[in-house]
């Protein structure tokens, strides 16, 4: 089985709301309210944040519009940019799935929306290339998840039919988008339970 991991709250450590609210004290006394920012900063990953996704406009672009959308100080906005790719740190348990993954035989892809900055710091940081035979960051091919432009890029980079990927991600519409490509697909709510999930399709071992 050929299994394709998204990165940011599967492979790496991303919740917007605490992410925020560690950044912004003053600003944010709640995470309620931290989740209220971030949909406002992130656009659920479409706006501005998207565009950046997809790498058709720099970090200071994006920092620039999200500024004058929100009226947050464009220092401040920038400090929030600055911070991410810090923040994406591997997440212990997942690291072992995808070890034990790699040890039963299986095939490890990567399909993330990532902005070009940030995927050159994950590439630059961690051994990628250990962990996973190949992966598309949106960043470098100017398409981001859900779109069926990404997921067909993503069969064809990685060689395989549809039916015979896995997907894991922690958004219902990836999952759903993969799922109406032919994909089979899990939600990621967190490592222990994708490992059930693994192990009841017979990809693990008990």
């Amino acid at each position: 089985m050929k299994i394709v991991f998204d990165f940011g709250g599967v492979v790496f450590r991303w919740h917007p709301a605490s992410f925020l609210a560690r950044l912004w004290p003053h600003r944010i006394e709640t995470l309620e309210q931290g989740a209220a920012a971030a949909a406002v900063f992130f656009q659920n990953y479409g706006g501005d944040w998207g565009l950046f996704d997809q790498g058709l406009i720099s970090a200071d672009e994006v920092v620039r519009r999200i500024a004058a959308r929100t009226g947050w100080p464009l220092g401040e906005v920038a400090a929030v940019v600055r911070a991410v790719p810090d923040e994406l740190m591997p997440i212990p348990a997942t690291q072992v799935l995808i070890r034990d993954l790699r040890a039963a035989g299986h095939t490890l892809h990567f399909l993330s929306n990532m902005p070009l900055p940030f995927a050159e710091h994950l590439r630059k940081a961690y051994p990628l290339h250990e962990w996973f035979v190949s992966g598309l960051f949106s960043g470098h091919v100017k398409q981001i998840k859900p779109s069926a432009e990404m997921f067909a890029l993503a069969e064809r980079h990685f060689g395989v039919p549809p039916q015979e990927l896995l997907f894991l991600d922690d958004h219902p519409v990836n999952v759903e988008a993969a799922l109406a490509r032919d994909w089979q697909a899990v939600l990621f709510t967190d490592p222990a339970s994708a490992r059930r999930e693994l192990v009841s399709r017979r990809l693990l071992n008990a």
